[in-house]
């Protein structure tokens, strides 16, 4: 897959970028604009589309394409056109490896890039790719450029968090939150980008990716779907573990629920039939009382809500069903939780 620079195509943003184009026909386009969105959608693409845009290269169509074989087009790619500036983590060279962030001389230096002339006398533009990870030094001084915008230039910020950028950075913004791709388009570059990629492997990576090309082509480079698979090989084997009701009376009773068609409502309470190997029964009190079970006083005017306080009956003596009383949900599939506890006679 081709770096954001030197990548022609654009797909998914189409809305986003038709919008670009109409803020730079009508002569509105902000002197700040915050692409935002998940890692590997298009961000970079579209800030490095909408530079090669506005640095005069010929274009076609609604959005903002140009020719590949145009000149911009061919120095952008190559990073050496004198009106563009690009910001990203650099290379430390005493720790042999990139930072970690960008630090505060790479934000220094989109002042002193601003303040020159335009060398082909149109925009001066910097791209900022990941704005979110620059230290709080960075972004003070990229807030001293924001508050005095320079004439005819324009500050890109690509950023996968923008909620770890300063509140005083994104208000003084445009922001464009891109969504990420749906899946139809991730499948179909897939098969452009990777078609070694079986059918059920594209789709397996089009859903761990969470509509993210970039995300997709990475883990597909990296044998990410191969460990995923792996993963899934070894939970196959973890046995199930059966939860057994517990035979002590101090335990939680779960027991079954239906709808009370007396009440009109779905309603909690004990079906019919041997709660426990002692024989105590619990059931609706509109039906039949049977031994073990007795109502509530008649201030309750549900009977199934008079069920909940029921006096139950065991072998080694009295145990008292006690429940805190709660709004009784629509769920028909709930459970009640009572609590037993045995009482001495």
């Amino acid at each position: 897959m081709l770096a954001p620079r030197e990548n022609p195509d654009l797909v998914g943003h189409e809305k986003a970028e038709r919008e670009l184009r109409r803020l730079v026909e009508a002569g509105r386009l902000p002197h700040a604009i915050l692409l935002s969105g998940p890692r590997g959608i298009g961000k970079a693409t579209l800030a490095f589309r909408l530079a090669r845009f506005l640095l005069g290269a010929p274009s076609s169509g609604e959005g903002l394409a140009v020719d590949p074989e145009s000149g911009v087009f061919r120095r952008v790619a190559a990073g050496g056109h004198a009106d563009l500036l690009t910001v990203e983590r650099a290379y430390d060279p005493r720790r042999r490896r990139l930072r970690s962030e960008i630090i505060v001389e790479d934000t220094r230096a989109i002042a002193g890039f601003f303040r020159l002339t335009a060398a082909e006398e149109g925009w001066r533009i910097v791209i900022v790719d990941g704005a979110e990870e620059m230290n709080r030094n960075a972004a003070n001084a990229l807030l001293k450029i924001l508050e005095e915008p320079p004439r005819r230039g324009l500050l890109l910020l690509v950023s996968h968090s923008p909620g770890r950028l300063l509140p005083t950075v994104r208000s003084r913004c445009r922001h464009f939150p891109l969504a990420p791709l749906v899946r139809p388009v991730v499948l179909q570059l897939l098969e452009r980008f990777r078609p070694e990629l079986s059918r059920s492997d594209a789709e397996a990576l089009a859903g761990l990716a969470e509509r993210s090309i970039g995300r997709a082509i990475e883990l597909a480079d990296t044998g990410g779907l191969a460990l995923y698979r792996s993963i899934l090989g070894i939970l196959a084997q973890v046995p199930r573990l059966g939860v057994h009701a517990p035979q002590r009376p101090h335990a939680l009773l779960h027991l079954p629920v239906h709808r009370c068609a007396c009440a009109g409502r779905a309603a909690r309470a004990g079906r019919a039939g041997a709660l426990s190997s002692g024989g105590t029964r619990i059931s609706c009190p509109a039906s039949t009382r049977s031994p073990g079970t007795a109502r509530l006083p008649a201030s309750r005017s549900c009977p199934v809500r008079a069920q909940r306080e029921t006096m139950l009956k065991l072998t080694s003596g009295k145990c008292r069903l006690n429940q805190r009383s709660s709004r009784m949900p629509s769920s028909s599939s709930a459970t009640v939780k009572v609590r037993t506890s045995l009482m001495r006679g």
